[in-house]
């Protein structure tokens, strides 16, 4: 069972991530049952509250006042991360894993990106950044696609999956992710769909973790010349897929 760190911010301690799991609907009213989950339901790990604010992550990058909570007609209560055009990014960082543990990761996002550049909107976070891989799995989009990359140990990018996409398009994401550092594994659904990668199997051996701390950061990253705004449900990472992708 994935087990989180001790010296993580108590925001995403086990305890709080099941309160946060009520807030944002994704268990029963009744805390005990959220407890004791139905045999295979899983357990949230930890999830961000939209109720309890940008507090609820373990930390925000973005200029003041372009992250927050807003409201929107498909998916409720959601989360918008603006990268005004000259800024380096707008992210917000989720908590510290831990090398060897198993876990699901799922959120839907949507995209508005005013220029042709790429935007990294996902990434699995290392420190240090020089010296590793620096973000050994990331997701960046542009106005018309959508990529998967893994990089190894020596900064090296390994394209795993492409898709079309367009601006204003919701798309749901969910990663069953195993941390190593040469032995890690990546599995990947796709609005729904257990996706192929390049390699031809659903499963990429490879570098998930490096460096000496590893988080997450979802938002908008990468100078560019026009705005970007990153829409996206509360990330839920949990022990199953369905409990990873019940609330996206």
């Amino acid at each position: 069972m994935f087990l989180l760190p001790r010296h993580r911010r108590t925001t995403v301690g086990l305890a709080a991530a099941t309160a946060l799991a009520l807030s944002c609907g994704w268990a029963t009213a009744d805390s005990s049952a959220a407890d004791s989950p139905a045999p295979g339901a899983g357990t949230v790990l930890w999830t961000p509250s939209t109720a309890q604010g940008p507090s609820s992550f373990t930390g925000v990058q973005c200029a003041t006042g372009n992250f927050g909570v807003v409201q929107d007609p498909a998916k409720g209560s959601v989360w918008r991360a603006f990268q005004a055009a000259g800024e380096e990014r707008c992210e917000t960082l989720g908590p510290n894993l831990t090398e060897g543990d198993t876990f699901y990761l799922g959120w839907s996002s949507k995209l508005d990106i005013k220029d042709t550049n790429s935007r990294y909107v996902f990434q699995l976070k290392c420190s240090p950044s020089t010296g590793t891989a620096n973000h050994p799995i990331e997701i960046d989009a542009t106005t018309k696609r959508i990529r998967l990359q893994e990089w190894d140990t020596d900064h090296v990018a390994h394209t795993l999956w492409t898709a079309p996409t367009a601006n204003g398009q919701w798309h749901s994401y969910a990663l069953k992710i195993r941390l190593g550092r040469t032995d890690g594994t990546i599995d990947f659904w796709f609005d729904g769909v257990k996706q192929t990668f390049t390699t031809g199997s659903g499963t990429f051996t490879g570098t998930t973790w490096d460096g000496d701390r590893n988080y997450f950061k979802w938002g908008s990253y990468h100078l560019s010349t026009g705005d970007a705004t990153n829409t996206f449900t509360s990330p839920v990472m949990a022990t199953t897929l369905e409990a990873a992708t019940a609330g996206s």
